[in-house]
């Protein structure tokens, strides 16, 4: 009997939904809410407004290219959180009511951890014990992931203590004045300019914590500085500006990756989340790859960012365990690993 489940995805400004068929993603359909780049950042009521728009028909469109009809479906999962609140009960509500129609049960996903299994899309054979930094645009952690009867078990080692590496992205291109979202922005200018041409403080922190914030007000008042010198500087220097500052950026984050591959004696290293996808932490985790010779897994570019695929196949482990979710089950918007 084959194992058919629809996931979807709305914890913050994607709504997305995917079929996975006996372990393998047969579509995953994203649709991104272009309508923020206006604001800066995501409005959260409007995010929830385009999830209600758009998600009956990513849904169909999902099902639709798995060719696959909803009654053949066995289970419908959701991600349960973190997240914002409403766009978590737009997701929750449609997998909720459509599953109660199918009579067929529901799982709650963690999007975190979604977010590490996404590597385990195309290669199931990932050696546990696992390292996991996950970087986007809400978290950034250091995450050991193992295997406890058969359950995926998380222990968080290392976080942030302010803003995520991605939301250190996008502030540094509001600064910059590079509309939202600006992360992978400055990553295609960086690629084009020195990441030698400037230079930026560390931000020191103990263990294995690390922190963000600091690197963004010295990055505002570099810039600040620098117009007074030359109102032009911006634009005359912009891919320099950008190469140097995701340069450090990285090499920050890597440096804290680098020390608990050695305190913890793992091997086995994985990158996940939207910033994932940056092309220079790509090539600093292939040079550590070579370096200390890892088994390092990243994920393609679609399964970086928020998408229901990796939703999908946590869903099909937890299938496997019988572990569903209660039709009483809520969002909730501060959900841990």
């Amino acid at each position: 009997m084959d194992r058919i489940i629809l996931a979807i995805e709305t914890s913050c400004d994607e709504t997305s939904a995917a079929i996975i068929k006996n372990g393998k993603i047969i579509s995953n359909i994203i649709s991104s809410q272009k309508i923020h780049s206006e604001y800066g950042g995501v409005i959260p009521e409007m995010a929830s407004r385009e999830h209600i728009k758009n998600i009956s028909s990513i849904v169909k469109l999902s099902l639709s290219k798995a060719k696959i009809k909803k009654e053949k479906l066995n289970a419908i999962a959701y991600t349960k959180g973190p997240g914002l609140l409403g766009a978590l009960m737009i997701g929750v509500s449609f997998a909720k009511g459509l599953a109660y129609a199918l009579n067929i049960p529901t799982i709650a996903v963690n999007h975190i951890k979604a977010h590490i299994i996404s590597n385990f899309i195309e290669n199931e054979n990932i050696k546990l014990p696992l390292l996991a930094l996950i970087v986007s645009g809400g978290h950034t952690e250091i995450v050991i992931l193992n295997k406890e009867n058969k359950n995926f078990k998380t222990k968080v080692i290392g976080q942030t203590q302010d803003d995520a590496l991605g939301e250190a992205f996008d502030k540094i291109a509001k600064i910059l004045r590079i509309k939202y979202p600006g992360g992978p922005i400055v990553d295609k200018l960086a690629q084009k300019g020195n990441p030698n041409a400037f230079k930026f403080p560390d931000t020191n922190v103990k263990d294995l914590n690390m922190s963000f914030s600091g690197i963004k007000t010295a990055f505002m008042y570099f810039i600040k500085e620098k117009i007074k010198l030359n109102s032009k500087f911006i634009e005359d220097n912009l891919n320099d500006i950008c190469a140097s500052i995701q340069r450090k950026l990285i090499e920050m984050i890597i440096n804290k990756l680098e020390k608990a591959i050695k305190t913890q004696r793992v091997n086995n290293i994985a990158i996940c989340g939207g910033v994932a996808a940056n092309s220079f932490l790509r090539k600093e985790m292939i040079r550590l790859q070579k370096k200390l010779d890892l088994n390092v897994y990243i994920p393609k570019f679609e399964y970086c960012t928020d998408n229901a695929a990796m939703i999908a196949k946590l869903a099909d482990f937890k299938f496997q365990n019988q572990e569903f979710s209660n039709i009483k089950d809520i969002p909730n918007p501060r959900l841990k690993l």
